[in-house]
Protein backbone atom coordinates (compact mmCIF):
# COMPACT_ATOMS: atom_id res chain seq x y z
CA UNK A 1 0.00 0.00 0.00
CA UNK A 2 1.41 3.64 -0.77
CA UNK A 3 2.89 5.55 2.46
CA UNK A 4 0.04 8.07 3.66
CA UNK A 5 1.90 9.52 6.56
CA UNK A 6 1.63 13.25 5.44
CA UNK A 7 4.85 15.10 6.06
CA UNK A 8 5.80 16.68 9.16
CA UNK A 9 8.51 19.98 10.58
CA UNK A 10 10.15 17.11 12.06
CA UNK A 11 10.28 14.82 9.04
CA UNK A 12 11.98 18.17 7.50
CA UNK A 13 14.73 18.21 9.83
CA UNK A 14 13.20 20.66 12.61
CA UNK A 15 13.23 19.55 16.46
CA UNK A 16 11.08 21.60 17.93
CA UNK A 17 11.19 19.78 21.04
CA UNK A 18 14.93 20.00 20.87
CA UNK A 19 14.34 23.67 20.79
CA UNK A 20 11.81 24.10 23.29
CA UNK A 21 14.93 22.15 25.43
CA UNK A 22 17.39 24.64 24.36
CA UNK A 23 15.30 27.69 25.89
CA UNK A 24 14.95 26.00 29.44
CA UNK A 25 18.51 25.32 29.71
CA UNK A 26 19.77 29.02 28.61
CA UNK A 27 17.40 30.54 30.78
CA UNK A 28 19.82 30.50 34.17
CA UNK A 29 22.41 31.93 32.05
CA UNK A 30 20.23 35.04 30.46
CA UNK A 31 18.94 35.44 34.48
CA UNK A 32 22.62 36.09 35.09
CA UNK A 33 22.24 39.69 33.05
CA UNK A 34 19.26 40.99 34.08
CA UNK A 35 19.28 44.89 35.27
CA UNK A 36 16.54 46.69 36.96
CA UNK A 37 15.20 48.39 34.00
CA UNK A 38 14.57 44.15 31.86
CA UNK A 39 10.67 43.23 32.86
CA UNK A 40 9.58 39.75 31.95
CA UNK A 41 11.49 37.04 31.23
CA UNK A 42 12.83 34.78 28.52
CA UNK A 43 10.18 33.23 26.42
CA UNK A 44 8.00 36.15 25.28
CA UNK A 45 7.90 37.53 21.71
CA UNK A 46 9.94 40.65 22.52
CA UNK A 47 12.52 41.73 25.18
CA UNK A 48 11.17 44.48 27.41
CA UNK A 49 12.96 47.62 28.72
CA UNK A 50 11.64 50.12 30.61
CA UNK A 51 12.64 53.51 28.86
CA UNK A 52 11.72 55.84 31.85
CA UNK A 53 15.22 54.78 33.16
CA UNK A 54 16.37 57.14 30.55
CA UNK A 55 14.25 60.42 32.31
CA UNK A 56 17.16 61.35 34.12
CA UNK A 57 19.05 62.39 30.94
CA UNK A 58 18.57 65.63 29.49
CA UNK A 59 19.02 64.80 25.58
CA UNK A 60 19.31 61.02 25.81
CA UNK A 61 20.67 59.30 22.73
CA UNK A 62 20.55 55.68 21.56
CA UNK A 63 23.23 53.85 20.16
CA UNK A 64 23.11 50.57 18.05
CA UNK A 65 25.05 48.60 16.83
CA UNK A 66 25.04 44.87 15.23
CA UNK A 67 27.75 42.06 14.40
CA UNK A 68 28.68 38.81 14.13
CA UNK A 69 32.02 37.04 15.08
CA UNK A 70 32.87 35.79 11.40
CA UNK A 71 34.69 32.57 10.06
CA UNK A 72 35.58 32.51 13.90
CA UNK A 73 32.97 30.00 14.41
CA UNK A 74 34.89 27.41 12.31
CA UNK A 75 37.20 26.75 15.50
CA UNK A 76 35.01 26.72 17.62
CA UNK A 77 32.72 23.98 15.35
CA UNK A 78 36.31 21.97 14.76
CA UNK A 79 37.28 22.41 18.78
CA UNK A 80 33.74 21.41 19.78
CA UNK A 81 34.05 24.47 22.47
CA UNK A 82 31.08 26.64 22.16
CA UNK A 83 30.92 28.66 25.82
CA UNK A 84 33.57 31.39 24.65
CA UNK A 85 32.04 32.46 20.97
CA UNK A 86 29.70 34.19 22.85
CA UNK A 87 32.25 36.80 24.32
CA UNK A 88 33.49 37.94 20.92
CA UNK A 89 30.13 38.40 19.76
CA UNK A 90 29.14 40.87 22.74
CA UNK A 91 32.74 42.40 22.34
CA UNK A 92 31.95 42.85 18.59
CA UNK A 93 29.18 44.76 19.30
CA UNK A 94 28.91 46.41 22.39
CA UNK A 95 32.54 47.73 22.18
CA UNK A 96 31.45 49.35 18.80
CA UNK A 97 28.61 50.86 21.07
CA UNK A 98 31.12 52.40 23.27
CA UNK A 99 32.93 54.56 20.82
CA UNK A 100 30.55 57.38 20.86
CA UNK A 101 30.38 57.15 24.98
CA UNK A 102 27.28 55.11 24.98
CA UNK A 103 26.65 53.27 27.89
CA UNK A 104 25.54 49.58 26.63
CA UNK A 105 21.53 48.45 27.85
CA UNK A 106 20.53 45.23 25.98
CA UNK A 107 21.54 42.89 23.15
CA UNK A 108 20.01 40.49 21.53
CA UNK A 109 21.29 37.59 19.68
CA UNK A 110 20.31 35.18 16.93
CA UNK A 111 21.83 31.91 16.65
CA UNK A 112 21.80 29.81 13.69
CA UNK A 113 22.17 26.22 13.32
CA UNK A 114 22.24 23.57 11.17
CA UNK A 115 20.38 21.10 13.83
CA UNK A 116 19.41 21.95 17.35
CA UNK A 117 21.66 20.00 19.86
CA UNK A 118 20.48 21.71 23.19
CA UNK A 119 23.17 21.75 25.23
CA UNK A 120 25.00 23.32 22.68
CA UNK A 121 23.00 25.90 21.87
CA UNK A 122 22.73 26.95 26.06
CA UNK A 123 26.89 26.96 25.88
CA UNK A 124 26.70 29.59 23.24
CA UNK A 125 24.09 31.55 24.97
CA UNK A 126 25.69 31.16 28.29
CA UNK A 127 29.33 32.60 26.78
CA UNK A 128 26.93 35.45 25.79
CA UNK A 129 25.52 36.00 29.04
CA UNK A 130 28.60 36.07 30.22
CA UNK A 131 29.62 38.61 28.00
CA UNK A 132 26.86 40.63 28.69
CA UNK A 133 27.72 40.69 32.37
CA UNK A 134 31.50 42.18 31.29
CA UNK A 135 30.04 44.34 29.26
CA UNK A 136 27.63 45.46 31.80
CA UNK A 137 24.01 45.18 30.11
CA UNK A 138 21.34 42.65 29.70
CA UNK A 139 20.63 39.84 27.14
CA UNK A 140 16.88 40.35 26.74
CA UNK A 141 16.30 38.16 24.11
CA UNK A 142 17.11 36.20 20.85
CA UNK A 143 15.94 33.50 18.54
CA UNK A 144 17.50 29.92 17.63
CA UNK A 145 16.77 29.23 13.96
CA UNK A 146 17.56 25.62 12.99
CA UNK A 147 18.36 25.09 8.80
CA UNK A 148 18.32 22.06 8.15
CA UNK A 149 19.27 21.10 3.92
CA UNK A 150 21.30 24.69 4.43
CA UNK A 151 24.14 23.97 7.12
CA UNK A 152 25.47 21.10 8.22
CA UNK A 153 24.14 19.17 11.55
CA UNK A 154 27.65 20.67 13.12
CA UNK A 155 27.41 24.18 11.46
CA UNK A 156 26.04 27.18 13.40
CA UNK A 157 26.70 31.16 13.04
CA UNK A 158 25.74 33.80 15.42
CA UNK A 159 25.11 37.67 15.21
CA UNK A 160 23.66 40.30 17.55
CA UNK A 161 22.27 43.62 18.18
CA UNK A 162 22.82 45.68 20.84
CA UNK A 163 21.58 49.17 22.29
CA UNK A 164 23.16 52.04 24.48
CA UNK A 165 22.40 55.31 25.74
CA UNK A 166 24.85 58.45 25.85
CA UNK A 167 23.49 62.20 27.11
CA UNK A 168 24.10 64.27 23.96
CA UNK A 169 26.43 66.54 25.68
CA UNK A 170 28.76 63.69 26.16
CA UNK A 171 29.29 62.51 22.79
CA UNK A 172 32.29 61.54 21.71
CA UNK A 173 33.45 61.58 18.47
CA UNK A 174 35.62 63.72 15.58
CA UNK A 175 34.63 67.03 17.46
CA UNK A 176 36.33 67.06 20.17
CA UNK A 177 39.85 65.83 18.90
CA UNK A 178 42.34 68.33 18.82
CA UNK A 179 46.07 68.83 17.50
CA UNK A 180 48.41 67.29 20.60
CA UNK A 181 46.03 65.18 22.00
CA UNK A 182 47.45 61.86 22.75
CA UNK A 183 46.48 58.33 21.02
CA UNK A 184 46.37 56.29 23.97
CA UNK A 185 46.38 51.95 23.04
CA UNK A 186 44.67 49.15 25.10
CA UNK A 187 46.16 45.54 24.78
CA UNK A 188 44.12 42.97 22.42
CA UNK A 189 43.66 39.63 24.23
CA UNK A 190 44.72 38.28 20.77
CA UNK A 191 43.25 37.95 17.13
CA UNK A 192 40.00 38.93 18.53
CA UNK A 193 37.65 38.28 15.70
CA UNK A 194 38.74 39.61 12.72
CA UNK A 195 40.56 38.39 9.97
CA UNK A 196 39.90 34.73 10.40
CA UNK A 197 39.41 33.67 6.69
CA UNK A 198 43.17 35.00 6.35
CA UNK A 199 44.26 33.11 9.34
CA UNK A 200 42.26 30.32 8.42
CA UNK A 201 44.04 29.78 5.12
CA UNK A 202 47.35 30.67 5.94
CA UNK A 203 47.44 28.12 9.29
CA UNK A 204 45.27 25.56 8.45
CA UNK A 205 44.74 25.21 4.75
CA UNK A 206 48.33 26.23 3.28
CA UNK A 207 50.25 25.84 6.35
CA UNK A 208 48.85 22.42 7.38
CA UNK A 209 48.77 23.10 11.02
CA UNK A 210 46.88 21.45 13.47
CA UNK A 211 44.56 23.16 16.15
CA UNK A 212 45.98 20.76 19.11
CA UNK A 213 49.32 21.82 17.67
CA UNK A 214 51.47 23.25 21.00
CA UNK A 215 53.93 25.40 19.21
CA UNK A 216 56.95 27.86 19.99
CA UNK A 217 55.60 30.91 21.19
CA UNK A 218 52.38 30.81 22.17
CA UNK A 219 52.17 28.70 25.28
CA UNK A 220 49.06 26.60 24.63
CA UNK A 221 47.79 24.82 21.32
CA UNK A 222 47.10 26.71 18.14
CA UNK A 223 43.05 26.35 18.88
CA UNK A 224 43.41 27.68 22.10
CA UNK A 225 44.67 30.55 20.73
CA UNK A 226 42.59 31.09 17.72
CA UNK A 227 39.54 30.65 20.14
CA UNK A 228 40.81 33.14 22.89
CA UNK A 229 37.79 35.39 23.43
CA UNK A 230 38.06 38.90 22.19
CA UNK A 231 38.40 41.31 25.06
CA UNK A 232 35.30 43.49 26.17
CA UNK A 233 36.58 46.78 26.85
CA UNK A 234 32.80 48.44 27.50
CA UNK A 235 33.12 49.05 31.20
CA UNK A 236 36.64 50.42 30.69
CA UNK A 237 35.99 52.65 28.52
CA UNK A 238 33.12 54.16 30.86
CA UNK A 239 35.34 54.09 33.73
CA UNK A 240 37.87 56.21 32.10
CA UNK A 241 35.46 58.74 30.80
CA UNK A 242 34.39 59.36 34.09
CA UNK A 243 38.08 59.42 35.54
CA UNK A 244 40.09 61.35 32.61
CA UNK A 245 38.72 63.77 29.83
CA UNK A 246 38.34 61.44 26.64
CA UNK A 247 37.94 62.69 23.10
CA UNK A 248 37.22 59.76 21.43
CA UNK A 249 37.48 55.97 21.16
CA UNK A 250 38.32 53.76 18.31
CA UNK A 251 37.52 49.88 18.11
CA UNK A 252 39.95 47.93 16.06
CA UNK A 253 37.74 45.20 14.00
CA UNK A 254 37.87 44.49 10.69
CA UNK A 255 40.40 46.71 8.75
CA UNK A 256 42.61 47.10 11.47
CA UNK A 257 44.39 49.66 13.26
CA UNK A 258 44.99 52.50 11.14
CA UNK A 259 41.98 52.23 9.16
CA UNK A 260 39.99 52.16 11.84
CA UNK A 261 41.28 55.23 13.89
CA UNK A 262 41.08 56.77 10.89
CA UNK A 263 37.17 56.57 11.12
CA UNK A 264 37.58 58.81 14.27
CA UNK A 265 39.78 61.13 12.85
CA UNK A 266 38.31 65.01 11.56
CA UNK A 267 39.48 66.59 8.20
CA UNK A 268 42.52 68.07 8.94
CA UNK A 269 44.22 66.10 11.72
CA UNK A 270 46.34 62.74 11.59
CA UNK A 271 46.93 60.44 14.06
CA UNK A 272 50.32 59.38 14.37
CA UNK A 273 50.85 55.62 15.70
CA UNK A 274 54.33 54.39 16.57
CA UNK A 275 54.91 50.86 16.02
CA UNK A 276 58.11 50.91 18.57
CA UNK A 277 55.79 51.49 21.39
CA UNK A 278 54.82 47.46 21.37
CA UNK A 279 55.49 44.28 20.36
CA UNK A 280 52.70 42.54 18.41
CA UNK A 281 51.80 38.80 20.10
CA UNK A 282 53.51 35.62 18.75
CA UNK A 283 50.19 34.74 17.28
CA UNK A 284 50.66 37.64 14.73
CA UNK A 285 53.98 36.58 13.66
CA UNK A 286 53.20 33.07 13.34
CA UNK A 287 50.55 34.48 10.45
CA UNK A 288 52.79 36.48 9.16
CA UNK A 289 55.62 33.88 8.70
CA UNK A 290 53.77 31.26 7.64
CA UNK A 291 52.16 32.44 5.37
CA UNK A 292 54.42 35.20 4.10
CA UNK A 293 52.01 37.52 4.61
CA UNK A 294 53.50 41.59 4.34
CA UNK A 295 53.27 43.37 7.50
CA UNK A 296 51.04 45.72 5.62
CA UNK A 297 48.33 43.34 4.68
CA UNK A 298 48.60 41.53 8.23
CA UNK A 299 48.00 45.23 9.38
CA UNK A 300 45.28 46.12 7.09
CA UNK A 301 43.38 43.06 8.43
CA UNK A 302 44.58 41.91 11.51
CA UNK A 303 44.70 44.12 15.08
CA UNK A 304 48.45 43.52 15.86
CA UNK A 305 47.87 43.87 19.61
CA UNK A 306 45.77 46.83 19.62
CA UNK A 307 42.09 46.20 20.84
CA UNK A 308 40.41 49.50 21.30
CA UNK A 309 42.03 53.03 21.41
CA UNK A 310 41.42 56.60 23.02
CA UNK A 311 42.29 59.89 22.45
CA UNK A 312 42.67 62.03 25.27
CA UNK A 313 44.35 65.85 25.68
CA UNK A 314 47.63 65.27 26.65
CA UNK A 315 47.22 66.52 30.12
CA UNK A 316 45.61 63.59 30.63
CA UNK A 317 47.67 61.11 29.85
CA UNK A 318 48.90 59.95 32.86
CA UNK A 319 45.56 60.08 34.62
CA UNK A 320 44.29 58.04 31.98
CA UNK A 321 46.79 55.44 32.02
CA UNK A 322 46.85 55.02 35.87
CA UNK A 323 43.01 54.51 35.30
CA UNK A 324 43.51 51.86 32.48
CA UNK A 325 46.07 50.32 34.92
CA UNK A 326 43.88 50.12 37.99
CA UNK A 327 40.99 47.97 36.11
CA UNK A 328 44.11 45.66 34.82
CA UNK A 329 43.99 47.22 31.19
CA UNK A 330 47.21 47.18 29.51
CA UNK A 331 47.52 50.15 27.99
CA UNK A 332 49.97 52.72 26.96
CA UNK A 333 50.80 56.20 24.67
CA UNK A 334 51.09 54.84 21.13
CA UNK A 335 50.98 58.09 19.18
CA UNK A 336 49.84 61.19 19.09
CA UNK A 337 47.45 63.80 17.06
CA UNK A 338 49.41 66.24 14.63
CA UNK A 339 47.92 68.82 11.61
CA UNK A 340 47.55 66.41 8.50
CA UNK A 341 49.66 67.38 5.49
CA UNK A 342 47.92 67.52 2.10
CA UNK A 343 49.56 63.86 0.95
CA UNK A 344 48.52 62.08 4.58
CA UNK A 345 45.29 60.33 5.32
CA UNK A 346 43.58 60.58 8.81
CA UNK A 347 46.01 57.79 10.33
CA UNK A 348 48.91 56.23 9.58
CA UNK A 349 51.75 53.54 11.55
CA UNK A 350 55.23 54.56 11.63
CA UNK A 351 58.39 53.13 12.53
CA UNK A 352 58.85 49.32 13.26
CA UNK A 353 57.47 46.98 16.03
CA UNK A 354 59.53 46.41 19.24
CA UNK A 355 61.17 43.17 19.50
Amino acid sequence: MPDTTGASYAAAGVDIEAGDRAVELMKEWVKKTRRPEVLGGLGGFAGLFDASALKNYERPLLASATDGVGTKVDIARQLGVYDTIGHDLVAMVMDDIVVCGAEPLFMTDYICVGKVHPERVAAIVKGIAEGCVLAGCALVGGETAEHPGLLGADDFDVAGAGTGVVEADRLLGPDRIRTGDAVIAMASSGLHSNGYSLVRHVLLNEGGLALDAHLDGLGRTLGEELLEPTKIYSLDCLALMRTAEVHAFSHVTGGGLAANLARVIPDGLHAVVDRSTWTPGAVFDLVGRTGKVERLELEKTLNMGVGMIAIVPEESTDVALTALADRGVDAWVAGEITARADHESGAALVGDYAA
